[in-house]
């Protein structure tokens, strides 16, 4: 594949895998990103001294594309406690994991909210998921993750007051609706590494990719949209509002709308899940006692969780502050103003913290993300495409090639690449 010129269409966690490895393995590289930086939907800004991520997002630190990728060392990560803070009106409990959170150990057993059933259940499915790979998960039959917990026998307090929230935040369907795959094989990844962000962001994530990519020899071609694309068996051309490139191979690793768009592969999954998410600020010292701890709403889905960033991450707030991060689920949301949902996390910080008012909570940013993940209903990765299905010499990367997640992402990057370098004569 030496000398080889192939074009990689977006910046985002799967271009820049693919790029880093077709670079790596001698093709000479371009990647061409509408956008003026590097990050697709994994995105940071700084306000005020706040470093801000684009929705709450964390990374999974066991992901194999995780280990496989990316410096974790590099990346300076901030970690979360294991398990939830489960908050109700005038009621906080910590629901931990007792095998890495010994500390807390004592609180978990103690938890009002969580019969001893479900805590053995949630041992013995834990030791089920352990004993499965990614491949096996994902291809076994497959049902909601409500229909699969009620099978386990959950009660539905646990699930309503639990899983539902905490799900909800990594789905973003608190409904239950999503595959029962997502659900076994994040447990599995949550029930051995960290959960994480990196101290100057998450933007950090695709930034690191970006300067290996550099470094084996891609360039970047930043605030560039590609408007077409043609593809044969000999090679392909793209044209952008600039010119028209010719390469011997393509990889459209583009949001699942504009890659539709780009091949007219209608496979791709554009339907989405979307959230929104506000950051505010308190003074120091605020009175918050959820640690390093995700605060779960159990008793109303506005918001869905209520997180302390800078709690976790120091590094996200200026000194004399603290940064909470909220998150509320549903279409109805996009249509809601920023100062209503302000009201409601305010409002529920009262109700669940009522020896104190929050008068000097402030909002600092909203941010309304429409497509945030592809939906993923039972059965939908058994349709989704494969790095080769658009004609020619084009091919996809991007989590609607695997399961909507960093990983997914990630890993779709590499097949891609390893698609290339197999098709492509030496």
């Amino acid at each position: 594949m030496d000398d080889s010129h192939i074009v990689v269409v977006g910046a985002g966690l799967a271009g820049l895998v693919a790029a880093r490895h077709l670079a790596a393995d001698g093709a000479d590289v371009t990647v061409v990103e509408r956008r003026d930086d590097v990050g697709g939907r994994v995105r940071t800004r700084t306000k005020d001294g706040f470093t801000l991520d684009r929705g709450f997002q964390v990374l999974l630190t066991d992901y194999p594309s995780v280990q496989r990728e990316l410096d974790l060392d590099a990346l300076d990560l901030r970690r979360f406690t294991p398990g939830a803070t489960l908050c109700r009106p005038s009621r906080r409990s910590v629901l931990s994991d007792p095998l890495r959170d010994i500390e807390s150990v004592l609180d978990s057993l103690r938890n009002p909210e969580i019969t001893t059933s479900d805590k053995l259940r949630t041992l013995a499915l834990r030791q089920d998921v352990s004993t499965r790979d990614e491949a096996e998960i994902f291809d076994g039959p497959d049902r909601s993750t409500r229909a699969h917990l009620r099978d386990w026998g959950f009660s539905e307090d646990y699930i309503e007051h639990f899983v539902a929230p905490f799900y909800g935040g990594i789905t973003l369907d608190r409904s239950l609706s999503t595959s029962k795959r997502v659900f076994e094989y994040t447990f599995k990844m949550l029930s051995t590494g960290s959960t994480a962000v990196p101290a100057a962001g998450m933007q950090a994530i695709p930034e690191q990719l970006a300067d290996s990519a550099r470094d084996e020899g891609a360039t970047f071609r930043l605030g560039e949209r590609v408007e077409s694309i043609q593809s044969d068996a000999d090679g392909a051309v793209v044209t952008t509002g600039r010119e028209s490139i010719e390469a011997d191979a393509l990889v459209v690793a583009t949001d699942p709308k504009e890659a539709r768009r780009l091949t007219g592969v209608e496979s791709i999954p554009t339907d989405a899940r979307g959230c929104v998410t506000q950051y505010y600020t308190l003074p120091s010292d605020s009175g918050l006692d959820a640690g390093k701890r995700i605060m779960l709403n159990a008793a109303d889905p506005d918001p869905n969780t209520i997180v302390p960033l800078s709690t976790v991450a120091p590094e996200y707030a200026p000194g004399g502050t603290e940064l909470l991060n909220a998150t509320f689920l549903g279409s109805a949301v996009q249509d809601e103003s920023e100062d209503a949902l302000f009201e409601k996390t305010r409002r529920t910080l009262e109700a669940w913290y009522p020896e104190r008012y929050f008068d000097d909570l402030e909002l600092l940013h909203t941010d309304y993300v429409s497509f945030a993940q592809f939906s993923q209903p039972p059965g939908v990765h058994d349709s989704l495409p494969d790095a080769r299905d658009p004609a020619g010499r084009t091919y996809l990367a991007g989590d609607y090639t695997a399961w909507s997640s960093i990983h997914g992402a990630m890993r779709s990057g590499r097949e891609a690449a390893d698609a290339i370098r197999r098709d492509l004569p030496n």
